[in-house]
């Protein structure tokens, strides 16, 4: 999506939700979207309602924005995201980001379910990302840069943002929800990666593994936002793990950590939502 097209889908927003500004965003991943319909009051959007919003195709994503006040402050949900796997290109899979930005969110909270490489990791652990790996070799900010998005050459020495993990480590004490940290490995999918390809990460310093988050999170900082990721292990990656893995394994662990990855996001956001 460009410009035009993001600015389009903002007032979309404002026009369906009637909040003609929202403070926060927070992505949901897989097996996690249940979450958007808890919140009070929200209000429902469907992405096919959405000027050039791409609708997920994958078991486990929803494809809906909410909108809902906490302690005051606006707030808009993504229950699902599309992957680059599916065949959506890049400006595509961040169009919900974008939008989110351009709708007022000075924060993004990017949540993901992944593999886990660090053998300190069990399933159903929450991680903050500190990191990430892309493996890929693609950019969203590929290709000719529009100036009013952001500069042609963002910095990411800080992308998932200190500040904000150790306001999460805060807020995870407070609740009882242990958090870990560690680096996230970006790759396309839609398989799942090879033994060799998690040693390789492992060797590079990653922690987690998975198909989504990294892209979104370069596009949010493009535009000036700050980043969050937070990662549900839902398996031990390929290697590691004793038996084949499938997609039915993370939606299962996914529904298990339901109830503390909600304990965590019902203090966490209103948080975020207030600069922290």
């Amino acid at each position: 999506m460009n410009y035009d097209e993001i600015q389009a889908a903002a007032a979309a927003v404002a026009t369906m939700t009637g909040r003609d500004h929202h403070d926060a965003a927070v992505v949901l991943g897989s097996g996690l979207s249940d979450y958007a319909a808890t919140l009070p009051d929200a209000v429902e959007v469907p992405y096919a309602d959405l000027p050039g919003f791409p609708v997920p195709r994958v078991a486990g994503h929803a494809g809906s924005l909410y909108s809902a006040v906490l302690d005051g402050h606006p707030v808009l949900v993504f229950a699902g995201r599309v992957h680059y796997y599916e065949g959506w290109p890049l400006d595509k899979v961040v169009a919900g980001v974008r939008t989110a930005v351009q709708a007022g969110a000075t924060t993004v909270l990017l949540t993901n379910a992944a593999g886990g490489v660090n053998p300190a990791f069990s399933p159903g652990d929450l991680v903050l990302i500190t990191d990430h790996l892309n493996l890929t070799g693609a950019n969203p900010l590929t290709g000719t840069n529009d100036d009013r998005l952001g500069t042609r050459f963002p910095d990411l020495s800080d992308l998932y943002s200190a500040d904000l993990r150790a306001l999460a480590q805060g807020v995870g004490d407070e609740v009882g929800v242990d958090l870990q940290e560690g680096v996230y490995a970006w790759f396309s999918g839609p398989t799942y990666e090879t033994p060799a390809e998690i040693q390789m990460v492992s060797r590079m310093g990653g922690d987690l593994v998975g198909m989504s988050t990294v892209p979104e999170a370069i596009a949010v900082r493009h535009m000036g936002a700050k980043v969050m990721g937070i990662s549900l292990c839902t398996n031990l990656a390929a290697g590691i793990s004793p038996t084949p893995l499938s997609h039915d394994e993370v939606k299962e662990v996914a529904g298990l950590a339901k109830e503390k990855f909600t304990r965590l996001l019902d203090a966490l956001l209103p948080r975020l939502a207030a600069g922290g």
